[in-house]
């Protein structure tokens, strides 16, 4: 049995490495990104590395994300249950990772823990200005990272993946918004439903991740995406 993400993960990048996982629409900025279940992979593994390898993190510990529907909220979560973090949305953390409205909460934590900002301009690019010091730029650490993550310390079925909630657990859930084979349109971030992300890898599917759209846009990236499932809620 499958029990944990990193597992599940390297199931389906071996049996169909090539199929669209993550799709990511801002209407704000016209930004399209469409991350296959190997590119996907090849970011988590890069992140994952990012954690361990600079800002020694362990299996363990905890994970502040704070970051909105994005293409990378769910690649900084499949690297948190890689390395074997569990991913919390407030207090106490042995890392921080937020976008560029985190900034101002989270600079003057830099201090005591690592803080990685995240500036979510299209491909993934680096602040243009200058980070308050001691914080990370997430788009410039992460392009020196290796393709591969092997850990030393690997996650187990039973680490946190969220609190309360273990990492066997979450992928056992059963489906509620997703039948296998689906592709679901949605505009929360996986941070307040992970299912949209862990539903689309059990079941062989795919997310549509759609932030800044308006209903009428919505219904269109509905259609156009050939979704089959969708999870929206209103903005703001």
């Amino acid at each position: 049995m499958i029990d944990t993400f990193a597992a599940l993960l390297t199931a389906q990048l071996r049996s169909e490495p090539g199929r669209p996982l993550v799709t990511f629409y801002d209407d704000a900025t016209g930004e399209r990104v469409e991350l296959s279940v190997a590119t996907y992979a090849n970011w988590v593994a890069k992140t994952s590395s990012l954690l361990v390898e600079e800002l020694d993190l362990e299996r363990g510990g905890r994970l502040l994300v704070d970051l909105p529907a994005h293409w990378l909220t769910p690649v900084f979560l499949g690297a948190a249950w890689t390395v074997g973090l569990s991913v919390v949305d407030q207090g106490a953390a042995d890392a921080v990772v937020c976008g560029p409205d985190g900034l101002s909460r989270y600079a003057d934590r830099a201090a005591e823990v690592p803080v990685v900002a995240c500036a979510l301009l299209p491909l993934g690019v680096r602040f243009a200005e200058p980070l308050p010091g001691g914080v990370h730029d997430f788009g410039i650490e992460v392009w020196s990272q290796p393709d591969a993550f092997i850990p030393w310390d690997p996650a187990t079925g039973d680490d946190e993946a969220m609190p309360g909630l273990s990492q066997r657990d979450l992928l056992a859930r059963p489906a509620r918004h997703l039948a296998p084979g689906g592709r679901l349109l949605t505009n929360l971030s996986p941070l307040l439903e992970p299912a949209t992300l862990v539903e689309a890898l059990v079941g062989g599917g795919s997310t549509i991740w759609v932030r800044n759209a308006e209903p009428d846009a919505l219904q269109k990236k509905y259609d156009d995406e050939r979704a089959t499932a969708r999870l929206v809620r209103p903005e703001g």
